[in-house]
C-alpha cells in the first residue's frame, strides 16, 4: 500500500523504469535480432510510451487527492489500450491459417500516409500476415502475449501507485 509521497513517487519512477526496459528490449530485437516490427507492434510500442509517459508526469508531479487519481485513471487507460491491441495481435496469431488475413500488408506509416489515422487504424486492426506470422518466443509465449501480461501489470502498477491516499 502507498502511504507517503515518497513511495508513491517511487512506485510511479519503477514504472517508468519498466517501461523504458520493455522499449529498449524492443529496439534491440528489432535492430540486433532483427525482428521487424508489424503496425499492430508499433501501436502497441505508441501504447507502452504512452503508459510510460503517465508514469514519468506522476513520478515528477506526485501529487496527492484527484490529481493522483487523474494518473491512476490515465495510467489504467493508456495500459487497457495496449491490453487491446496486443490482445489482439495475440487473436490474430491464433487464427487457423484458413482464417489468417491475407499475406503482408503495407508498413505502419504508408498505411497512415494513405488512408489517414482513421481509416489507416481500422485497416491496421484489420492484420494482415506478418502481424500473425511468430518469429519469437520466450517460454512458449510470443512477443505480443509477453506485452499484454506487462500492460496488465504496469496498469494494475498505475492504479495501485497513485488511487491510495497519502499522509501529508
Amino acid at each position: 500500500m502507498i502511504t507517503t509521497r515518497s513511495a508513491r513517487r517511487a512506485a510511479n519512477a519503477a514504472g517508468v523504469a519498466i517501461v523504458v526496459c520493455l522499449m529498449s528490449y524492443a529496439l534491440y530485437a528489432q535492430h540486433v535480432l532483427l525482428l521487424d516490427p508489424c503496425p499492430l507492434c508499433i501501436l502497441q510500442r505508441m501504447a507502452m510510451i504512452a503508459t510510460g509517459i503517465v508514469f514519468a508526469a506522476a513520478a515528477v508531479q506526485a501529487p496527492r487527492g484527484a490529481g493522483a487519481r487523474v494518473y491512476a485513471v490515465l495510467g489504467a487507460a493508456a495500459a487497457l489500450t495496449g491490453m487491446g491491441i496486443s490482445g489482439w495481435h495475440v487473436h490474430l496469431q491464433n487464427l487457423p491459417p484458413a482464417a489468417a488475413p491475407p499475406a503482408c500488408g503495407a508498413p505502419f506509416d504508408t498505411i497512415i500516409d494513405i488512408n489517414g489515422w482513421a481509416q489507416g487504424l481500422a485497416v491496421i486492426f484489420q492484420g494482415s500476415g506478418e502481424c500473425t506470422k511468430i518469429d519469437w518466443t520466450f517460454v512458449g509465449l510470443t512477443m505480443p502475449e509477453w506485452v499484454f501480461i506487462w500492460f496488465v501489470a504496469l496498469g494494475v502498477l498505475a492504479v495501485v501507485a497513485n488511487w491510495s491516499r497519502v499522509s501529508r
